[in-house]
């Protein structure tokens, strides 16, 4: 009896056959989670790419304006809607602001808005622009559009598989084309 379970247990020790299998299955779920993880991350990129194509082209938009007015800034949630098109941009702020610099490069806010027709800052407000924007007499509009993205994070072992939310944000300062500034009429 013993000498059976002995030579069963050595043809079992010489037996390769399955090895193939059992190394797939322990490789299976990490290969898996890799390629669901750096989906959900490309897919973050593309949002985050479609964010500063949104800042940028408000911003474009209306720096070619010599004059503004609130039904004319809220047709540019439309223009985001269709750059960040095919992925759903629920919960999206867009805030725009006219940039007044003084004599001595100091920046303040002359108007601004955003998507709930309200400012978001007050007339005359110090406003944070790079020194290299910053020239004497000159005019300004600030961008800025964010959007909240929920990412899978699915490392199975490594890490705990939950949803991140994350606030994807950017903000562009354009130039006026046209005139000395850009006014809003009813901002």
């Amino acid at each position: 009896m013993a000498e059976g379970f002995l030579a069963r247990l050595r043809r079992l020790a010489a037996d390769r056959r399955g090895f193939g299998a059992v190394e797939f299955a322990l490789i299976a779920p990490l290969l898996l989670s890799l390629y669901i993880t750096s989906f959900e991350l490309t897919i973050g990129l593309s949002v985050s790419k479609r964010v500063t194509r949104s800042a940028s082209a408000i911003a474009d938009l209306v720096t070619q304006q010599t004059s503004v007015d609130k039904a004319f800034l809220a047709t540019t949630t439309d223009v985001t809607n269709s750059l960040f098109f095919p992925y759903a941009a629920d919960d999206l702020s867009i805030k725009i602001t006219g940039v007044t610099l003084d004599a001595s490069g100091n920046p303040t806010v002359a108007w601004s808005w955003n998507g709930s027709n309200t400012p978001p800052y007050a007339v005359g407000s110090p406003v944070n622009v790079p020194a290299e924007m910053r020239a004497p007499n000159s005019f300004l509009i600030r961008s800025e559009v964010s959007v909240s993205h929920e990412l899978l994070m699915f490392m199975s072992g490594a890490m705990p598989t939950n949803l991140q939310n994350i606030t994807i944000a950017r903000e562009y300062f354009y130039r006026q084309r046209l005139g000395s500034s850009i006014t809003c009429t009813n901002c």
